[in-house]
Formats: structure tokens, C-alpha cells, sequence
């Protein structure tokens, strides 16, 4: 049957619609806002997949570029696989709910987003995440919503719920929050070094207009919700639990205590290959056999118990440290030859390594997304290859996750990049994991900062990255403990990973991953408050001891740039016919050249004096040529009356033969021959653009 319903948000109609479309899968919304149209349709299998110990959820956010009136630029003219954009947003839109489905749930999942149509002052990605929840809530697949998300904009001091586009071009701030009614179950930000209290303010006004856009969606659910199948628990068996935690917590306890994670993990390796020995020796082989899984996750879950527990208790943490400390650090720059820029990050065993390459500005990263970005010059890219947690395994391409990590690296470095008048370079940072324990995000930001520095890029301010995780009691969530610096036994057995990068002076990306049903403003407000400690550390006795500032000279081996500025129409003149101009002055001097609708010009070289003669060149084609403008040039033409002077730019001018000298001449002959070059000045460019020389006044009388 089909329904609508509707609401007013940030002061537009948010409409949603069910009943009309997708009828087979197991719930399926129309979202409208303003003119923006998502279809968001959810569906599950009916039996659970076998041999996993997770919840396989899929959120596919598919862009099709009819919903802005454009056709795909490829040689199919079809769109291919996602935008990075697209795979954030689907990010974005899982982390809210995962946590909200059952932890014994293990059949797929999997959401679909179609963006149909683009308003860019409502946004899809934020359609796209209410219209999910509404999905999931009125579908008979278990899940413990609603949620909802809006975006929040910091605007002329002010924050804006649902920035329009203008509002988002003038914004510090480009913030998603998701939350129930009860709590925030992501923050996801790009700041312009946004001060703690704003961004916890930011996040407490999000929360208000999310709680009625939940309260919108549990009317609907109330309403038209079908009843939540029954599906097969794949819980812990407790009896055997039982009996592995009754013999085995003590060595438990005492091998997860073990600092070095290699070490570590041998020990629980060993283990449990001891109780499957165990195991046997007390029930026979076939039971082992039999009950082989229900011990691992039985193992697992001792584990995990074992980790929480010394955290929660006993304020201890595996590798010994107190709750608020952070692993040993270090970092060196430098350290690769040949490269524009590099650096080296450690913290405990993550290990990155940040390598900066300036190119031209046309290398730049051309978009083809939704949105009006065409174009971006700064580009982070982060790879996580097997060899980095000890797995042999080939690389395959960057993923959701690497896509993601990158993403939130360059997110927090954007804000303190000099502008391109400052700096006309497209910058590429690359960012490889050649050891992961943990913070391999944040290690990146780091690395990325000093491998910045190192390459003579002008950033305004360093930036670091720093993660905080979480341990609650099970029985009562009011009891928990924030831990600084979580490394991966942490994050894997935790309860959050609240990523945030930024300066001394303020937040500029935050990330947050949570396995709860949500975070109080309490958390949010602490986790703030410990990463600023720690990042003020990280940057005060670790890098800045490396380097302090940008270098003041770029590498020998980037190109050097010349950028200067012409008038516009000027530039079918550099050009040339066919560009037989540009490509003369390319093969002359060997420069690269890029020009700018503007009139922006940006010359590269790896040598500075091909440069300078290319600009020297560039200088003369587009000199303008004025009334009062003294030139030199070469006589080109010689008549009766006069002589044709070559100005450049393409222009010529007449030197009467009365404005040759003070003295009267019989003959232009007499004084001039073709290819003569002579000082004249403009005294006169008349209604036809003829333009009129004379020689005579640029010189006194004695020098006559």
C-alpha cells in the first residue's frame, strides 16, 4: 500500500514514500528533500552464512549521473565502479547501523542507495542514511533503530544544520552526525581547525534535530513496521565457555599481558592449540572435532572478556601502559632519495611511511561525481598491503578501507595547505603502512605532516593524529574508561575508535567508529579532550624536534614554478593558431606550461632560468601597449613617409618620418635599415587602433 509521510527539517520538507516502488525486497523508502531523490531499498537472505564470526553487511551508495543531467564520460557511457565519494558515503552510512543489528545475527545484508536525483543545497548522502534507517525499521530484518543523520555547517560563527551549497562554500566546518534517540553513533568531520567546545556544540545541536527525525521514522515504524523475523543465534556456546574460562583465565590473563604484539600473539596462538589438546584429552577427538568452532569463539571470547576486563578493573592495558599513555614514538624526514619529500612514523609496532610528489597544476585529480567539485590538487593515498600484519597475501587494489583511511588523512591536513596563488603546485601524498598495530590512520596523518614539511610545502601549521578508545561495563554502560592511543588488540576487543586530527589550535578531521549502540555527550566531551593533550604532545616533543617548519628550498629534483598573470584575452595569443605559439615556446625553452581561464599562467621547469625565459617570452606576446609606453623594437617596413616598427604582441606602429629625429630628414634610409632595433614611445593610438610612434621626444637636445 502505498504511504507518505512527511516533516519539516532545517527548514525544508523531508517526504518519505513507501509502498510504490522496489515491492520485493524487504523494505524499501523513497526519500525526497527539496528535489534531492534517493530510493534506498534493504534486503536480507533468508538463511545465515556459514563459518563466519561476523555480521556480513554490504551498503552499496550508487551515483548515476543522470541525477545532475550528465552523461558519463567513459567510452561505454555507462558509469563504472564507485567514486571515492560514493565509497565514503557508504561508509558513512554503514558505521550508524552495524552496530545496531544483533551481535548473533549472521545473515547478509545488504543496502542499496540510488541516488535518482540532485539538489545541491540538500544533500543525498544525508537523504541516503535517513532513508536506510526508515528501510531497515519498516522491514522485517532485526535491527534496533531508527537512526537518523543530519549535516552540520560553521558559518559566519553560527552553526548551520544541512548547510545549503552557498552556506557550504563559506563553512569552517563540514560535519555528518548519526545518533538515535538516545545517543551519537558517528561523527564524521573536516574542520578548519575548529576549537573542541564549537565541534561538541555542533554535535549536541546535530543531536536535536536527529532526535525528530527518529521520532518521524518510529511514527512510520508504528504505523506500517512488519514484524522482525526469526533467524538462527549464533551466540557462544556457555557451557563450553564455561569450561575453557574455568581452566584457563589464569594462563589467559597472564599471556595477553605479554607488551610485544609477535610475542603476544604466539603465546595465544599456543594457547589454544593447549586447549584443543585439552579438549581431547578430557572428551575424546570427535567431540573435539565436533565442537572446534564453539572453542574458538568460546577463545575468542575469554579473550576479549580477559582485555576488557584488566582495562575496566584493574586500569591495566596488555603492553603495560596506564590508561593515558601513548606508545613509544618516533619519526625521522628525509630519509628517501630522490623523492620531493618523505617521512618515516612510528608508534609502537605501526609503522608509516609518507612520501610527497609536486607535479603541475594540471595533474591535479579530475572529478565526475554529484556534486559541483570538479577538481581537487591535493591528493592522499594510502596503502595497506599483507606484509604489514604478517599475512602473505598479494595486493589487490586499494579498498574500502584504504579508500576511507586516505580520505580522513587528507581531510586533516586540507585545511593547512597554502592556497594555490601561495603554492601552484598539485600535491600527492602517498602514504604506506609498512607496519600495522593500531592508528595506522593517524600514524598517516603524521607521517603525511613532516613528509610536508620536508618537501618545502608552506603549510600553515603542523597536524598530527591521535585515536582514543572505549571499555564499558556490559551490566551497567554508566561505568567506562576512555583509553588514549589504542593499538589493535584495543580497537578489535573495544568498544570505540574516536579518530581526531588537528593542530595545537583546533580540530580539523574527526572519525569515529563505535561497536555500542551509541556515545553520550560525556565520551564525546572526553575523548576531546585526551586527544588534544596527546596531540599537542605528538607535536611538541616528537616532530618538532625533527623539523619545526617547511623547508625553505623545494627538492632539487621537483619542478619549479613561475606563475604570473595575463589578461585573459590574451591568451588565444600565447597560444597561437592551432597552438603553434604554446608549442614553440615549449620547444625553445623546454618548459610545461598551464593556463588558467582566468589568465593564470604557471610555467614548470627543473631548471628556474628555462623558466624565466619562457616567462620572459610569455611577457612580451601579452605586453599591452600603451599611450605613453616606451618599446623597443624592429623596423620591419620602410616606406616614403615613415617606417613600420614590430612592437610584439603582434603589434606595429608607425614611426612617421617627422617623429624619426629632431633634425630633418630627406630619407627614412638615412637612418634606419630593416632589422634596426629602435626605442620609440606611443603618442597616440587613434579611433582605428592605428597606433602612432615617435622617436624624437625620447631624446634632449644634446643627446641629438
Amino acid at each position: 500500500m502505498f504511504k507518505t509521510y512527511s516533516m519539516e527539517l532545517a527548514g525544508r520538507t523531508l517526504t518519505i514514500e513507501t509502498g510504490k516502488m522496489a515491492g520485493l525486497a524487504n523494505g524499501s523508502v523513497l526519500v525526497k528533500y527539496g528535489e534531492t531523490t534517493v530510493l534506498v531499498n534493504v534486503t536480507a537472505s533468508k538463511e545465515p552464512k556459514e563459518g563466519i564470526d561476523f555480521f556480513p553487511l554490504s551498503v552499496d551508495y550508487e551515483e548515476r549521473l543522470y541525477a545532475v543531467g550528465k552523461i558519463p564520460g567513459s567510452f561505454t557511457k555507462r558509469e563504472g565502479k564507485p567514486t571515492d565519494k560514493a565509497i565514503l558515503t557508504a561508509r558513512a552510512i554503514d558505521r550508524p547501523i552495524r552496530p545496531l543489528f544483533p551481535k548473533d545475527f549472521r545473515n547478509d545484508v545488504v543496502v542499496s542507495c540510488l541516488v535518482l536525483s540532485v539538489e545541491q543545497d540538500c544533500s543525498p548522502e544525508v537523504c541516503s542514511m535517513i532513508g536506510t534507517s526508515a528501510a531497515l525499521s519498516i522491514s522485517d530484518i532485526p535491527f534496533g533503530g531508527p537512526t537518523a543523520a543530519v549535516a552540520v555547517g560553521y558559518v559566519n560563527n553560527e552553526i548551520v544544520i544541512n548547510p545549503t551549497e552557498e552556506q557550504r562554500k563559506n563553512s569552517k566546518l563540514t560535519l555528518t552526525v548519526a545518533g538515535t534517540l538516545e545517543k551519537i553513533t558517528m561523527i564524521e568531520a573536516g574542520a578548519d581547525e575548529i576549537p573542541d567546545n564549537t565541534m561538541l556544540e555542533a554535535i549536541k545541536k546535530a543531536h536535536v534535530e536527529i532526535k525528530k527525525v527518529c521520532e518521524f521514522i518510529q511514527k512510520i515504524k508504528d504505523e506500517i513496521g512488519k514484524p522482525k523475523f526469526e533467524y538462527k543465534s549464533f551466540t557462544v556456546n556457555d557451557e563450553i565457555y564455561n569450561i575453557i574460562a574455568e581452566e584457563f583465565s589464569t594462563r589467559m590473563k597472564d599471556d595477553v599481558q605479554t607488551a610485544d604484539k609477535p610475542e603476544r600473539d604466539a603465546k595465544i596462538d599456543k594457547l589454544t592449540e593447549d586447549v584443543k589438546i585439552w579438549y581431547a584429552e578430557k572428551y575424546g577427538e570427535e567431540k573435539l572435532e565436533e565442537d572446534t568452532t564453539a572453542i574458538s569463539d568460546a577463545l575468542y571470547k575469554l579473550e576479549k572478556k580477559t582485555v576488557r576486563k584488566l582495562i575496566l578493573e584493574e586500569g591495566k592495558r596488555v603492553d603495560g601502559r596506564g590508561i593515558y599513555d601513548i606508545r613509544p614514538l618516533s619519526c625521522e624526514v628525509g630519509l628517501i632519495p630522490r623523492v620531493h619529500g618523505s617521512a618515516l612514523f612510528n608508534r609502537g609496532r605501526t609503522q608509516v611511511l609518507s612520501i610527497v610528489t609536486l607535479g603541475m597544476k594540471s595533474e591535479e585529480q579530475i572529478l565526475d561525481g554529484l556534486d559541483t567539485e570538479e577538481s581537487k590538487r591535493y591528493m592522499h593515498q594510502y596503502n595497506f598491503p599483507g606484509y604489514s600484519v604478517g599475512e602473505a597475501k598479494s595486493s589487490r587494489g586499494p579498498g574500502r578501507r584504504e579508500i576511507g583511511h586516505g580520505a580522513l588523512a587528507e581531510k586533516a591536513l586540507v585545511p593547512v595547505l597554502p592556497s594555490v596563488e601561495e603554492f601552484p603546485y598539485a600535491i600527492r601524498v602517498v602514504s604506506e603502512i609498512l607496519s600495522s598495530n593500531g592508528s595506522t590512520s593517524q600514524g598517516s596523518i603524521c607521517a603525511s605532516t613532516l613528509a610536508l614539511m620536508d618537501a618545502g610545502v608552506p603549510i600553515k601549521k603542523p597536524v598530527a593524529g591521535i585515536s582514543t578508545g572505549l571499555i564499558t561495563d556490559e551490566n551497567d554502560p554508566s561505568k567506562y574508561v576512555v583509553i588514549t592511543d589504542i593499538q589493535g588488540i584495543e580497537d578489535f576487543f573495544g568498544d570505540m575508535d574516536f579518530k581526531v586530527g588537528g593542530t595545537k589550535d583546533g580540530i580539523t578531521a574527526i572519525q569515529v567508529d563505535i561497536k555500542v549502540d551509541g556515545l553520550s555527550y560525556e565520551i564525546i566531551a572526553e575523548a576531546f579532550e585526551r586527544t588534544a593533550k596527546a596531540r599537542k604532545y605528538i607535536l611538541d616533543e616528537i616532530m618538532a624536534p625533527q623539523i619545526s617548519s617547511p623547508r625553505q628550498e623545494i627538492s632539487k629534483y621537483a619542478p619549479k614554478i613561475i606563475n604570473m598573470k595575463i589578461n585573459p584575452e590574451k591568451i588565444k595569443d600565447v597560444i597561437g593558431s592551432g597552438g603553434k605559439t604554446i608549442n614553440k615556446i615549449i620547444d625553445e625553452t623546454g618548459v610545461k606550461i598551464d593556463i588558467e581561464d582566468d589568465g593564470t599562467v604557471f610555467i614548470y621547469s627543473d631548471d628556474i632560468d628555462s623558466a624565466r625565459k619562457a616567462e620572459s617570452i610569455i611577457e612580451e606576446l601579452t605586453r599591452e601597449i600603451e599611450v605613453g609606453g616606451i618599446y623597443t623594437g624592429k623596423v620591419i617596413r620602410i616606406t616614403s613617409f615613415g617606417a613600420f616598427i614590430d612592437l610584439g604582441s603582434g603589434k606595429e606602429g608607425l614611426l612617421h618620418i617627422s617623429k624619426i629625429s629632431k633634425e630633418r630628414i630627406k630619407k627614412v634610409e638615412d637612418v634606419l635599415k630593416l632589422n634596426d632595433e629602435v626605442t620609440v614611445k606611443v603618442y597616440e593610438i587613434d579611433e582605428q587602433g592605428r597606433i602612432n610612434l615617435t622617436r624624437k621626444d625620447l631624446y634632449s637636445d644634446d643627446e641629438e
